[in-house]
């Protein structure tokens, strides 16, 4: 695992990736990076001039690369149903599926056209929505994973069960921290399930530490930006580069655990510098809040009333017990 980088992964030639959040920043280097080792790659994101440069950047760097851009919004679960059905119509596999889309808030409360707080709909809502749609292509084609972006500040997270879309004492750092918590609980949790149902799927999350990113720009055309926002772009451009690394760096946990065999179904990666923020691939701590069984139990069944996705095919696998004879 020491110095693990894209040079050690392995030819992804006939495998099939789809990257949320792939217009910028660490989506975008998992995007490259996977079309540059052979894989076709479909981008996704709301951005659609970003995700149509992006394309175009990657078909500059490897002519021929097997890349494409669609649009689609996490935030809206209509737009999320109609993208998964033109998927799964085309009957093709899916061997990589990258969560990875999310926003950092600005400090007004905003929410998604379902009525979800924005942070928390995007980032959990939305990609639990997308796996379970998807989840057909994904148990058809052996050997599937399904990386989740999560983050260091997961270990700020909680819920308020009774106030789980923050509609009291909105703060941006806690719906941050809240939707992170809620991506590697949920990576968990399917891997759980899915050992459950008796099915073959690899569940992975992974964090990019401190990465450097165009953070701040997204942030920029949210809307309007108050005192409390200037103030956190002003100590992201400066942390950032003191404390972290580049995006295509940070990208590296995010790949290993989509490329590397064998895995650790159910996994965590992070850097393994000091402090997680930056360096190699390796596994990450997880904090016990992520670890709590009735939580995660509890955070899947409300997703599932949220979204409407029940992802049935993870129903366990019941044995068909003998008719008794007749007698």
């Amino acid at each position: 695992m020491d110095d693990w980088g894209e040079s050690k992964m392995p030819n992804l030639a006939g495998k099939r990736a789809l990257v949320t959040g792939a217009a910028s920043g660490i989506g975008y280097e998992a995007a490259r990076a996977l079309a540059l080792a052979g894989a076709q790659v479909l981008m996704v994101d709301r951005d659609e001039v970003g995700g149509a440069a992006a394309v175009k950047r990657i078909r500059y760097l490897r002519a021929g690369a097997k890349v494409d851009f669609k649009v689609l919004d996490l935030g809206n679960l209509r737009s999320i149903e109609h993208f998964s059905d033109q998927l799964l119509a085309q009957r093709q596999p899916l061997n990589i599926l990258f969560n990875n889309a999310g926003i950092h808030p600005l400090s007004t409360r905003r929410t998604t056209v379902d009525g979800f707080e924005l942070t928390f709909g995007i980032g959990h809502l939305g990609h639990f929505a997308l796996t379970g749609r998807l989840l057909p292509l994904l148990l058809a084609t052996p050997s599937a994973r399904i990386v989740t972006t999560s983050s260091l500040v997961h270990k700020q997270g909680w819920f308020d069960r009774s106030d789980l879309q923050i509609e009291r004492n909105y703060e941006a750092q806690r719906a941050y921290s809240q939707t992170k918590l809620a991506n590697l609980m949920f990576a968990r949790e399917l891997q759980r399930r899915a050992n459950q149902a008796g099915v073959t799927l690899t569940s992975v999350a992974a964090h990019p530490g401190v990465a450097r990113t165009n953070i701040g720009a997204n942030r920029n055309r949210q809307g309007t930006l108050r005192w409390k926002d200037r103030l956190v772009n002003l100590a992201l451009s400066v942390v950032m580069p003191l404390l972290g690394q580049d995006a295509q760096q940070g990208t590296l946990p995010l790949l290993y655990g989509a490329t590397v065999a064998p895995i650790d179904p159910g996994g965590f990666y992070g850097p393994r510098g000091f402090g997680e923020m930056k360096g190699s691939p390796a596994p990450a701590k997880i904090a016990a809040s992520a670890l709590a069984a009735e939580m995660s139990t509890w955070l899947w069944e409300t997703s599932v009333l949220l979204t409407g996705v029940d992802f049935e095919q993870l129903t366990p696998n019941m044995q068909k017990l003998p008719a008794p004879e007749a007698g």
